[in-house]
């Protein structure tokens, strides 16, 4: 993505208003995804509201919609929400933020506003608006769509009849394939999918997808220690 000429913000505004429709569009899918697995639509807004980081919140009503107990539900859903922590500390220096903004800033601080944010790093406060808006944007466009998605689900009366469940793994796939860029990306994908294959008949659900997080967590340290 090009920085914005200086002076110019109308550009990174509407590139964030894009980003927030198409991110709520996919809300759309999780509201209804999560009361087909079994949540209420206020749970479902709830994990929305408060937790807001859409990888996270799959595999949360992944786990627990296929049985899985609320322990394994939480650490996965926590394993894929750490890196925000990470991209925290890349951008805290840029938006140098005090007070009430701190908390709302990590909030909104995800994958979408983080790479806007460094897309316009060139230029400070086209930086800091690029996060601002895109997180913004985002936040309240993907809870309209998960607001819309959860009570259109519910007043189906069994929305698992539609094959809803299938679009739980579907959209697991749909945040992995973009960054399968490499042949390291490859074999650790491959590795975590050998583990849960391995484990699905031997444990309860959620333990295979949690330990196959934690492949990809140990080939993060490996590969850390070689660079």
């Amino acid at each position: 993505m090009t920085p914005s000429p200086k002076g110019s913000k109308r550009p990174i505004t509407s590139s964030a208003l894009g980003i927030g429709l198409a991110t709520g569009a996919y809300g759309l899918s999780f509201g209804a995804i999560s009361v087909a697995s079994g949540l209420t639509a206020i749970q479902t807004q709830t994990l929305s509201l408060l937790m807001f980081t859409g990888a996270s919140q799959f595999a949360l009503v992944g786990v627990l919609g296929a049985g899985g107990g609320a322990i394994a539900a939480v650490l996965t859903a926590w394993l894929l929400g750490a890196r925000n922590g990470l991209y925290a500390l890349h951008i805290a220096p840029t938006l140098n933020l005090r007070g009430l903004r701190k908390p709302i800033a990590a909030q909104l601080t995800i994958d979408e506003s983080t790479a806007m944010s460094i897309a316009h790093e060139p230029i400070v406060d086209h930086s800091r608006h690029a996060f601002w808006a895109t997180g913004i944007s985002v936040y309240v466009l993907w809870n309209i769509g998960t607001l819309l998605g959860a009570l259109g689900a519910s007043a189906i009366g069994d929305p698992a009849m539609l094959g809803l469940d299938a679009a739980i793994p579907a959209g697991f796939l749909a945040l992995l394939w973009p960054r399968l860029r490499d042949r390291t990306a490859w074999a650790i994908a491959a590795g975590g999918a050998t583990i849960a294959l391995v484990l699905t008949p031997l444990t309860r659900s959620g333990v295979p997808v949690l330990a196959s997080a934690l492949i990809a967590v140990l080939a993060g340290y490996r590969l850390r220690d070689r660079s």
